[in-house]
């Protein structure tokens, strides 16, 4: 087993701003689209240069299930470098 077998690191983190999200994995945005009715704006709108964990703060969205389903729909996204 190699390191990498070991660790298993996230591509997204809560230190990333929306905007790195977005820009990084674009079909990302229609996560936070289903976010917008709890948060009462549009998240992509008000809060793109935001953390996620700023963002989850200030609208009371469950850290966890966010991260969760931006990671569940960037699998089978290509990653923009």
């Amino acid at each position: 087993m190699g390191a990498p077998d070991l660790i298993k690191e996230r591509r997204i983190t809560p230190e990333m701003t929306v905007l790195d999200v977005v820009a990084r994995y674009p079909g990302t945005e229609s996560v936070f689209k289903n976010f917008d009715e709890q948060a009462g704006v549009c998240i992509c709108c008000q809060s793109l240069f935001e953390t996620l964990r700023d963002v989850s703060k200030k609208y009371d969205i469950d850290l966890d299930q966010l991260m969760t389903e931006l990671e569940t729909r960037m699998n089978g996204i290509q990653e923009r470098i």
